[in-house]
């Protein structure tokens, strides 16, 4: 079976974006809820600081981890479809 690269690339940046998103609006509304979740975002997307640019900053971190998503989406379904070639 052979995975649709950029179906799967869209389908887990869709998903990882809406995790991030959630996560964000969770954390505005509820102050320490995802705290060690969005740390981590932090260290990872150069763009986004927690804590310090309210709903801009959720936003800044959804496009991020869409971009990401898509990327990591893609390079695994490409990498299946070399990998289940051989077998």
């Amino acid at each position: 079976m052979k995975l649709d690269i950029i179906r799967l690339g869209c389908a887990v940046s869709a998903v990882w974006a809406l995790i991030v998103f959630c996560v964000g609006i969770a954390n505005l509304l509820w102050p320490t809820y995802g705290t060690g979740f969005l740390k981590v975002i932090d260290s990872i997307y150069p763009g986004y600081h927690f804590g310090q640019l309210g709903f801009v900053g959720v936003l800044v971190a959804t496009l991020y981890a869409t971009v990401d998503g898509l990327i990591i989406g893609i390079v695994f379904a490409w990498l299946y479809n070399q990998l289940t070639k051989r077998s």
